[in-house]
């Protein structure tokens, strides 16, 4: 695909509440298209839609994808030479260009109310304000411009409709779906600006903002496609048509199962988060979970997003910023919808934290164990002690390597490790009925005498002592194995064994041995 010289994407989406992960999608998509050609990825925040505005969510917007790595060139914070980036603080810059399309003849003004339009739709099946009704309306195409001038005087409200002719053909070239005709008789005459807030709609803002900021390439979800011949005859009404960006529409992001696009009544049927962070509504006070609290690591999120509806080619799936940055291309992208498969998010994270440092793992769980009474600090403890809350953190690190490979979260760390930092003082009702039996006492305490003889610190050489052990007495290996592992963890789960054995340290072991006798007997 021929690119200009300089690629300028943008990511523009409106403060009306939390971001979707579909929108989190396309500012993805915008970012690696800019990067992989040395271009510019802009952040401009919508906001025209002042009766939809929802206090906080510019900010949100702004912290998720800033916490997900998603970094922008220009934008509302970083500024740049086209600010200002809030089309809010753009009421001038778009009045001019209004101004112009009624002076043309290419738009008009309209004062007809809900009431009246309303009226209009029950009267006229499928009714739509264009080419065969706009002249049973009150616009100033059916009053004389004496009576449009004297409304406007008395302060009526009014709007600005687009005018689209009839009977043409509208082409677009996308980069994704290929040509795509529509035809205009299909296209309403879009309200571009409204009297009451002085402020323009979506239609004309993006256009203009788009033009003005030297936009390349429009890159943007599916269901923007309706409105891509209405934005075409929107440049070529202002006389823009050579430096009109190429359009490329991703595929919607579907439902994990039936049909439709992913919402948000999924994640909460299902149990998986639709937005990026934690979000509040201000109004309601209503509650909705976000992968950054959930404990996803902001790069399996981008990994897994990537992938939905984008397909590099190759079997790899694990793949780094720079990777995607690389191999990236629009022609790629699908065109049908991509299935949210949220236990493959799942996976993204569990990879990504297997490939984290058990150091780095520590650190994180950090909060955890703090919120467990225990004091993470640098002391030289070096085994388990169930008198100190001070545990040091090279003795959290050793732990942490042994489980992480259980673990999809760093919240799971608790669950698969707890034992390392928590003597059991219950025991698992279904492992104790299946392996604790009427002479498991008997045979638990001749392991402790077993134990007591060697020194435990070296898994490898604890394990031959013990099968040794299991071999010459003619025991059950099962029978021995479960009930040890029943008395350390306080149920069947956990890592090897003599890793166990040697991380708690051999009094720490017997200690546990010599409870599960005497509780269990």
């Amino acid at each position: 695909m021929p690119l200009q010289k300089n690629i300028r994407v943008r990511f523009a989406p409106s403060p009306t509440g939390p971001l979707h992960i579909g929108g989190v999608r396309t500012a993805l998509y915008n970012y690696l298209f800019a990067k992989k050609h040395g271009g510019q990825c802009i952040l401009r925040i919508e906001d025209t839609d002042s009766g939809r505005f929802v206090p906080g969510a510019e900010a949100y917007i702004i912290d998720a994808l800033a916490w997900l790595g998603i970094r922008f060139d220009e934008g509302t914070v970083q500024g740049g030479p086209f600010a200002p980036y809030r089309q809010s603080e753009r009421k001038a810059i778009y009045k001019t260009y209004v101004d112009q399309l009624i002076s043309e003849g290419k738009a008009y003004i309209a004062f007809d109310t809900p009431a009246q339009l309303d009226q209009k739709r029950a009267e006229i099946s499928n009714f739509q304000y264009d080419a065969s009704t706009r002249m049973q309306m009150i616009n100033s195409l059916t009053c004389s411009a004496e009576a449009v001038q004297a409304r406007m005087d008395q302060g009526e409200p009014y709007v600005v409709r687009f005018k689209v002719e009839p009977d043409q053909e509208v082409r677009i070239s996308d980069l994704i779906r290929g040509d795509v005709s529509f035809q205009s008789n299909v296209l309403d005459d879009k309200v571009l600006f409204k009297s009451a807030d002085q402020l323009p709609t979506y239609h004309l803002a993006n256009i203009v903002d788009d033009h003005l900021m030297e936009i390349s390439h429009v890159i943007r979800g599916e269901e923007w496609l309706p409105s891509a011949p209405l934005h075409v005859l929107l440049y070529k009404a202002l006389g823009w048509e050579d430096s009109m960006p190429s359009f490329a529409h991703l595929p919607l992001l579907l439902k994990p199962e039936g049909n439709g696009k992913l919402s948000k009544r999924d994640g909460d049927r299902l149990g998986f988060p639709v937005f990026p962070c934690d979000w509040t509504d201000p109004k309601t006070g209503d509650k909705s979970s976000g992968y950054r609290e959930a404990g996803y690591f902001p790069e399996a999120v981008i990994n897994f997003l990537a992938l939905l509806g984008w397909n590099p080619g190759d079997d790899q799936e694990v793949r780094s910023m720079e990777e995607l940055i690389r191999d990236f291309s629009l022609e790629k992208c699908s065109k049908s919808g991509a299935r949210f498969d949220y236990e493959k998010g799942k996976w993204f994270n569990h990879q990504y934290l297997l490939s984290k440092t058990p150091e780095t793992l520590a650190e994180a769980f950090r909060e955890t164990l703090i919120s467990k009474g225990f004091q993470p600090d640098a002391n030289e403890q070096t085994e388990f002690n169930a008198t100190d809350s001070h545990i040091s953190m090279g003795y959290i690190v050793k732990a942490i390597a042994l489980v992480k490979e259980r673990a999809t979260f760093v919240s799971d760390f608790w669950e698969q490790a707890g034992f390392f930092f928590e003597r059991p003082n219950t025991y698992a009702e279904k492992n104790v009925k299946k392996f604790w039996k009427a002479d498991t006492a008997n045979l638990m305490q001749a392991l402790y005498e077993q134990l007591d003889q060697l020194d435990c610190s070296d898994p490898h050489a604890t394990e031959t002592a013990v099968m040794d052990w299991i071999n010459r007495n003619e025991y059950k290996t099962g029978a021995v194995m479960n009930a040890f592992r029943l008395s350390l963890v306080g149920e069947s789960k956990g890592p090897h064994l003599f890793d166990i054995v040697a991380l708690l340290g051999k009094k720490e072991s017997l200690l546990r041995l010599k409870q599960a006798i005497e509780t269990l007997k």
